[in-house]
Parts: structure tokens; C-alpha cells; sequence
């Protein structure tokens, strides 16, 4: 008995789940804004520089799809815009759980990567930029007047980059709110009924962000973020070459182990950006 290994083993596991409970309870504690508590819509813009940015795009997206996985999030991609040739231009998730724009609202902002291009044959460095937006979903208790004829609904096939998964039918819906520009898009159900009722669930919370924003007169947050991408603006920056760091600007948080982020491990980050705005 005094040499079982498995005995140190099963403590050693019960002290590290012991210790992610506690983080996440703290965490939790910093939450206390009006819609910290909802389901949130995370937004994926690449930024200039095509195919460079498109990739990085969609490595930002799938390192977001892992940390919902590792935390017990449901992720629904809404909405994808494929690249020209690789990676994509745009995507829309539904993030379903408890507290989830109440996290992801650290991440609104710009996302800058520095790394040897796989594209480039010369083997060059390259900085792309994406963006990611964050909004609260709204629910059903909460009145959006929308005027019908407001609206411009067009459909479409959605799919991806080919091949037999492509629906041959236009079950993809995009509705435009005509006054104010805004745009709402889902392709991720079969129907195109269940497409335009969740598209419709989307344009709302942007137009309830818009309007609490607006009766604030000060822009918040979220707001703050929507800055170009381009040098200069960015929160966070990726470095890959030559070495190895993830950096965020506004709290100083590193770390020098980029796999394990881009594999979706940013509960360190999220929490000294809520750390930093419980302590103003």
C-alpha cells in the first residue's frame, strides 16, 4: 500500500477539479452585468489581406468552438462565409449556457496573428488581423418592435466548399433591416422556416444592442472594440514565429503556450479581463 501510485493519482485528479471548481466560481462571481447572464451571438470578421486573414478567421473560430466544448457550452455555427480558397470570411455561433455572454465579452475586438505564412512559398513572416463581436441574445420577454416592411429577406443555398454535403435547395435565409443596415444571416437547419426564425432571433439582439447602446448615449464596451483591423487596435496578439507568445493588451496576461490557447484555453485571459473591470 505504501508504494500505490494510483492512490496519488486519484488525489492529484481530485485536488485539479477541486481548483477548476473554485476558478470557476470565482469567475462567476465577477458577473454581475445586466446581461452577463444570457446566451450570446459571436461574430468572426477576417480582416484586409485575404487568404493570409481568411485562415486565421477560421482558426480563431475553431479555437472559440473548443473552449465552448472544454466549458460545457452548446455551439451552434449559424453562419459561414467561406474564404476564397481557404479559411472563411465571416462566421456567426449561437453560444448556449449559462452565463456565456457574461465570458465571451472579453473577446470583443481585434485579433492579431504574427506567424511563417503557410501560403507563402518564400517563407515569409505575415500579420493578419480578424475581428470578433459579441452580443447578448435576447429572449422572448424583451419587446423589439420590428416593422415587416423594414425588412428584406433573401434566401439562398447554403453549404460549404463543395462537394456532396451542399444543399441543392435555398433553405439559407438573410434578412436585412433596411433603416439601419443590419444584417442577420443562418444556414446551420435543413429548413428554411427554422433558418429564418433563428436569423429573425438574431436580428433582434443586434437591434436591442443597438438601442441599449444608443439610450446609454456613452458607447460601452462592446462598442469600445469595434475599432479597424488594422495595426494599432488590436487586444490580443498571437505570436508564432519568432516565438512563441499570446499576449492581451489590455491586462498584460500571457503566455508562451500558443497550442494549448488556439486549442481553446483562454479561461485565463477571460478572467483577468473580468478581474480588471470588478476592481474599477
Amino acid at each position: 500500500m505504501e508504494n500505490d501510485d494510483s492512490f496519488v493519482e486519484d488525489i492529484d485528479k481530485e485536488i485539479k477539479t477541486i481548483v477548476k471548481s473554485v476558478d470557476k466560481l470565482e469567475l462567476k462571481s465577477m458577473l454581475s452585468g445586466r446581461d452577463d447572464d444570457k446566451n450570446c451571438i459571436l461574430t468572426i470578421h477576417s480582416g484586409a489581406g485575404g487568404t493570409e486573414s481568411q485562415d486565421w478567421a477560421e482558426m480563431l473560430m475553431r479555437m472559440y468552438l473548443r473552449w465552448g466544448e472544454q466549458n460545457g457550452y452548446k455551439m451552434t455555427i449559424m453562419d459561414v462565409l467561406d474564404g476564397d480558397g481557404a479559411g472563411i470570411k465571416s462566421a456567426t455561433i449561437e453560444v448556449t449556457g449559462e452565463f456565456a455572454y457574461g465570458y465571451l465579452k472579453a473577446e470583443n475586438g481585434v485579433h492579431r496573428l504574427v506567424r511563417i505564412s503557410p501560403f507563402d512559398s518564400n517563407k515569409r513572416r505575415h500579420t493578419s488581423f480578424a475581428s470578433v463581436f459579441v452580443i447578448p441574445e435576447i429572449d422572448d420577454s424583451i419587446e423589439i418592435d420590428i416593422n415587416p416592411a423594414d425588412l428584406r429577406i433573401d434566401t439562398y443555398r447554403s453549404g460549404g466548399k463543395g462537394g456532396q454535403n451542399v444543399n441543392k435547395v435555398e433553405t439559407a435565409v438573410r434578412i436585412t433591416h433596411i433603416p439601419t443596415n443590419t444584417v442577420a444571416a443562418c444556414q446551420s437547419e435543413r429548413s428554411q422556416l427554422q433558418n429564418k426564425t433563428n436569423a429573425m432571433k438574431m436580428l433582434k439582439s443586434k437591434l436591442y444592442q443597438a438601442e441599449l447602446e444608443k439610450a446609454e448615449a456613452a458607447k460601452d464596451e462592446t462598442e469600445k472594440s469595434k475599432m479597424k483591423i488594422e495595426w494599432g487596435s488590436q487586444i490580443r496578439s498571437y505570436v508564432f514565429h519568432p516565438y512563441n507568445m499570446v499576449k492581451d493588451h489590455r491586462t498584460n496576461t500571457e503566455t508562451s503556450n500558443v497550442q494549448a490557447v488556439m486549442d481553446g484555453d483562454l479561461n485565463e485571459f477571460i478572467k483577468s479581463y473580468l478581474l480588471m473591470f470588478s476592481q474599477n
